[in-house]
This record gives C-alpha cells, sequence and structure tokens, in this order.
C-alpha cells in the first residue's frame, strides 16, 4: 500500500470511530480517534500512521505478557480448535478445572476454590453476593460493607456504590450500606510506616463497636489504583486481617489490577505474612488481556456453606460466558509464562530499576512524589494541569502513559511484565524528556 493510500484508510478509520464509536470513560469533547492503533509487539505498539510507542498501561492494565505472544497466541488457537466454550451452569470443559487447579496453588490450602467471571467488575459483585449469604448461612445476617472512599472496585451498580469517587457515582439508591474511609494522609505520607496507625484507627472507626451493625465485609485494594496510585503503609493488611477477626468481618481483596505478577509477588497481599484474604478477586492480568476472565477465589468453608441456600441449595450467580474454554486456555498459557520466566521477580528487579531511574524528579520542583511497588511507578504532579501536559508530552515522545486520582495528579507506568532492561531504560529517557518539554 502507498503513502497516500496509507494516509486515506487511516483517515476512514478516524473517521468511522468518530461517527460510530462510544467511547468508555471518555468525555464527548476528547477525540480518542486521534489515538488509533493497529499492531503491537512485546511491550510496543504502533499507531495507524506507523509511530512506535512504549505502551506503559499496559492496555488497561491487562497486558502482563505483552502483546503477540507466540507462546498465548498458539494457546488460544489450540482451545479454538477443541472447543471455545461450554456452560459451566449444564456442564464443564477440562480448562476451568485446570486453571481453578493452578490459582490455588498459588495460594494457602484454605484458598480452594475458584468461581469464574468475565470482569473485576462481575466477579466483586459475586463477591458481594458470597459475602452476605455467608452471614445468613450463620443465621447473622449482615449487609453493610467498609471501604476506601478512593477505592476503585469496578463500574457495575453494586461496585460503584463500594467507592467515593466521583467519577464512579450513580443515580440510583444505593444497593447495600457503605462506610467509606477516608485516607488520614496525603498520598505521597500515606506509604510511611508512621501512617498505620491513624489507617488503623480510621477503619476501627469505620467497623464500629456495635454488636448489631458489624460490617459483613471490608474491601480493599492492596494498592489503589484508580484513587491515584496509592500506597499504603506496611503492616496494614496484617492489621485489618487481625481486625476482621475480632468481628467476624470477611476480608475481601482487590487484586484486579495487583495480581499475576505486577507488584513483584504473584499476589500483592503475599508481601506480608499473615494477609491471607477471605475472598480474592482478580481479573486484568489473568489471560495476559487476551481473553476477559475474572476469578473470584474463596476460602473452602464459604463454598460449602451454599449448601445451606434456600432456594438452590448453591451459588445463583453466574453470566452465560463465566469460565469460557479461550479465556482459561489464555490464562493458563498466561500463568506457565509468568512461572517459566519468574516474571513476578522479573517485574520486582525491573520495577526497582524504573524507580530509581525516575525518584530524582521528586527534586526538580515539578513533581511532588514518585512511587512504587514492583512494575508499578507513580510521578504525582503539582497540579492537574501539569499531569495533564506530561501524558500528552509524553505521548508525542512515543510513551503512553495513565492519569489516576480524583484531582488527576498521579501519572502512572505499568508497562508489560515482559519488558527488558533497555525498555526500562528508554520509557525513563522518554519521561524525563516529557517533563523537561513542559
Amino acid at each position: 500500500m502507498d503513502l497516500d493510500s496509507s494516509i486515506m484508510r487511516a483517515a476512514g478509520m478516524r473517521e468511522r470511530d468518530r461517527r460510530h464509536v462510544w467511547h468508555t470513560w471518555t468525555p464527548l469533547r476528547e477525540d480518542r480517534a486521534q489515538a488509533m492503533f493497529s499492531h503491537g509487539e512485546g511491550y510496543r505498539v504502533w499507531d495507524v500512521d506507523g509511530k512506535e510507542y512504549i505502551d506503559a498501561t499496559s492496555c488497561a492494565l491487562s497486558a502482563v505478557c505483552g502483546y503477540r505472544h507466540p507462546e498465548l497466541d498458539a494457546a488460544v488457537e489450540r482451545q479454538l480448535r477443541r472447543l471455545h466454550h461450554f456452560d459451566l451452569s449444564t456442564g464443564s470443559h477440562e480448562p476451568a478445572g485446570l486453571l481453578a487447579e493452578r490459582i490455588s496453588s498459588y495460594l494457602p490450602d484454605g484458598l480452594s476454590r475458584t468461581l469464574f467471571v468475565n470482569s473485576g467488575s462481575e466477579g466483586f459483585e459475586a463477591a458481594m453476593m458470597i459475602a452476605a449469604a455467608h452471614h445468613a448461612h450463620l443465621g447473622r445476617p449482615r449487609s453493610r460493607v467498609v471501604s476506601f472512599a478512593r477505592g476503585y472496585h469496578g463500574s457495575t451498580l453494586l461496585c460503584r456504590s463500594l467507592s467515593a469517587l466521583p467519577r464512579v457515582g450513580h443515580l440510583f439508591e444505593p444497593p447495600l450500606p457503605v462506610t467509606h474511609v477516608e485516607l488520614p494522609a496525603a498520598p505521597a505520607r500515606l506509604r510511611r510506616p508512621d501512617a498505620l496507625q491513624p489507617l488503623m484507627r480510621a477503619f476501627e472507626r469505620a467497623f464500629g463497636d456495635d454488636p448489631g451493625d458489624l460490617p459483613m465485609a471490608v474491601a480493599v485494594e492492596p494498592f489503589l489504583n484508580v484513587g491515584g496510585g496509592i500506597m499504603l503503609p506496611p503492616g496494614f493488611l496484617p492489621a485489618l486481617r487481625r481486625l476482621c477477626d475480632r468481628t467476624g468481618t470477611l476480608l475481601v481483596l482487590d487484586e484486579i489490577f495487583t495480581g499475576y505478577g505486577r507488584t513483584g509477588r504473584m499476589f500483592a497481599h503475599q508481601h506480608e505474612p499473615a494477609a491471607e484474604p477471605d475472598i480474592l478477586v482478580t481479573s486484568k492480568g489473568l489471560s495476559g488481556g487476551y481473553v476477559p476472565i475474572g476469578a473470584v477465589t474463596v476460602k473452602e468453608h464459604l463454598h460449602q456453606g451454599f449448601r445451606h441456600d434456600p432456594v438452590l441449595g448453591g451459588l445463583r450467580y453466574g453470566h452465560t460466558n463465566s469460565g469460557h474454554a479461550l479465556a482459561c486456555a489464555a490464562a493458563l498459557a498466561t500463568l506457565d509464562l509468568l512461572d517459566k520466566h519468574d516474571l513476578p521477580h522479573q517485574a520486582e528487579v525491573l520495577g526497582a530499576r524504573l524507580l530509581e531511574r525516575l525518584a530524582p524528579l521528586a527534586s526538580t520542583g515539578r513533581v511532588a512524589d514518585v512511587r512504587g511497588l514492583g512494575l508499578i511507578t507513580v510521578v504525582e504532579l503539582a497540579t492537574p494541569e501539569a499531569a495533564t501536559r506530561l501524558v500528552a508530552q509524553a505521548r508525542r515522545r512515543g510513551l503512553l502513559l495513565r492519569r489516576q486520582g480524583p484531582e488527576g495528579l498521579a501519572v502512572m507506568a505499568a508497562p508489560p511484565l515482559t519488558i527488558d532492561q533497555q525498555g526500562i531504560d528508554t520509557l525513563a529517557d522518554r519521561l524525563w524528556l516529557a517533563l523537561a518539554d513542559q
């Protein structure tokens, strides 16, 4: 195809998109068709004009193994030739059992039962239904949930109600009572050890001391993603686990973003001992972003409790494509790659290098904080306008970044775990240049 034809084809793609596609989470004034991508390989993507970018967004934070990985491609193709799916409410297929077994192998013995869904939002809907049913099975119904005000757990009505972020507000009555915990310190200070005590006091107040109004569950992310790329103080999850044990509250961990190697461990809560959840919700990286899938992994006694369900004697929840065979096959291949190449450890090593390269930005006067965990690095700007400019200049420099937080101050780099040292250094160079362009 000659140059003129390529230009005309790209223009046609953009015009079609502008006329017909409704882009998710996007102000109508924004032109998402301008960033029209055609293909990817490894940790890079190319737009329809042929410009190359380092994708430090990992394609909605899910492409942990990058793009066009031959082993992932082959796994999906093999499964497609055998059986694309079968309804798990009426039968089963081998990839579902293999994947559920594999997930349990990374977790303590008690966390052994997995429900498959299609997304993190669906996973959290299911987790809340499981939590409410658990207390009902015990004959002591509860319905209240405690969560971070800045937390984000999905886009369904129930998930939105778990958050107090303005962007996820809705026009309906909340489906369940939620007590939101505000951060006791600014994001730049919250990761420090001295923030633990005030944070736990805030959660203790949220739990309350009325035996008739204790929460059924507390739902938290080990690393607040959409809320601003926020690291929590060391010891927080074990302390929260102890609070849950004292009050009979279920600990529900949202590892939709942090699961499957992103933070330098298979799961973020494994950075600390005694932080084991009752319910673990994962998605995004599970299938490398190839096919939508989510997983809700629970302790076996929660699963067995559903024998007491008065209507079905089981969980009354599921979707047409829950546990889709292609998705399970892609997930198994993704986990094979994580294990084969020890990608969680690679995320820890390369994340430390990226953080080291970017930490001096905090002394430039234009950056309020630089923080990170594994292959998540956050550059917090002083103003929203500065953050907007940084993301725009980075794109011009061939680097795709995300903005997070209600104020839009946090700029996040979270590249695929398969990135190499050269890619990390190029990423850092381009970010430094983008800041200098302002």
